[in-house]
């Protein structure tokens, strides 16, 4: 692991975030991190996109306070914010927060401790997708499930740890600053990229369960799709950008989308030319069918009925659009804006 210089007890700690339309949670999750109980010095610095909800004024207003101080990011998009933030932040402990989440008490310590017993570049926690309504509360209870998602710790928690990836994330400046930062070209998935390149650089990435921050999920069926759909773009070209980052675990969405599609395909041939053979072909999305059907119904337990009912749909939409939005790529599609 790539050296870095040894943390003070209570090193000053810069939060960083990129926001955009972000009116009505940017107080309370700016008040969150200011009593989040770290005794150390805290300064926030906010990245304001171009916003229609008046995310500029509450954050022109927020900067008023000494700790909080506001940069601009014209472009909108999130790592252009994210490097903003960092080159107007002044500290050598850098930890990531969206404008939308509520850091918990006692999420910096947590970070700062990881930071210095383990000399990793950065350390972070898991997300805990959280809804009340049955459709966002089915894909909450999806997100945090292997059948979702896969097995990625910072989605499922699980054991302390070096990991690929972790959620949000709290940083060395030295780590950051050595392999440039964010890079801009990644519209989505910027963080697994960055994440990737320091672990290439020698840049420990370690996973911290107890580091658990809330985070709301889609609450609609078309959100949700677009979402997956542009996941599954932006991690195809992470892995176009970086091959060796290819792992047979994020082929599994594009092969099962691809089958499906082909069954269907075959199988309406088949019943067209009369064919029982080419008609077979429908076993395969029936297969996905029970299999999903099945999945869901080992998740009732978490869900309840009314959320339960709408697992199936919410498991295929994430499989199938993760899966299309991989197989289309970001250079065939404008929603990778």
């Amino acid at each position: 692991m790539t050296d870095l210089p040894d943390l003070p007890s209570q090193p000053p700690v810069s939060v960083i975030m990129p926001v955009r339309n972000e009116a009505a949670e940017l107080a309370a999750s700016v008040a969150a991190v200011l009593a989040s109980g770290y005794p150390g010095k805290v300064e926030v610095v906010i990245a304001v996109g171009p916003s229609e909800d008046g995310t500029e004024g509450i954050a022109a207003e927020l900067a008023e306070a000494p700790e909080v101080t506001v940069v601009a990011n014209p472009s909108g998009r999130t790592p252009d914010g994210l490097n903003a933030a960092i080159a107007a932040s002044a500290h050598d402990v850098v930890v990531r927060m969206d404008g939308h989440a509520h850091m918990p008490v006692g999420y910096i310590d947590l970070a700062v401790d990881a930071l210095r017993r383990t000399g990793a570049g950065n350390v972070g926690g898991r997300m805990v997708p959280t809804a009340d309504a049955p459709f966002g509360a089915a894909v909450a209870v999806a997100m945090s499930s292997r059948w979702g998602l896969g097995g990625a710790g910072h989605r499922q928690g699980g054991t302390e740890g070096e990991a690929a990836s972790v959620y949000l994330g709290s940083f060395r400046r030295g780590a950051l600053e050595s392999v440039g930062g964010y890079d801009t070209h990644f519209t989505r998935a910027q963080d697994w990229e960055l994440n990737f390149r320091l672990r290439a650089a020698g840049y420990g990435v370690w996973f911290v369960p107890a580091m658990a921050v809330p985070y709301t999920p889609r609450s609609s069926w078309r959100a949700l799709v677009r979402q997956f759909f542009t996941s599954g773009q932006w991690r195809r070209e992470v892995i176009r950008t970086h091959p060796q980052s290819r792992s047979l675990r994020y082929l599994a969405a594009p092969l099962a989308t691809i089958a499906v599609a082909g069954g269907i395909i075959l199988g309406a041939l088949g019943a067209i030319l009369q064919s029982p053979w080419l008609l077979a072909a429908m076993a395969i999305p029936g297969l996905y069918v029970l299999g999903v059907l099945g999945a869901s119904a080992l998740l009732l337990p978490r869900t309840g009925l009314a959320a339960g009912l709408r697992m199936p749909l919410v498991l295929a939409t994430m499989h199938l659009a993760w899966g299309s939005g991989f197989v289309c790529g970001v250079r065939y599609s404008r929603l990778d804006a």
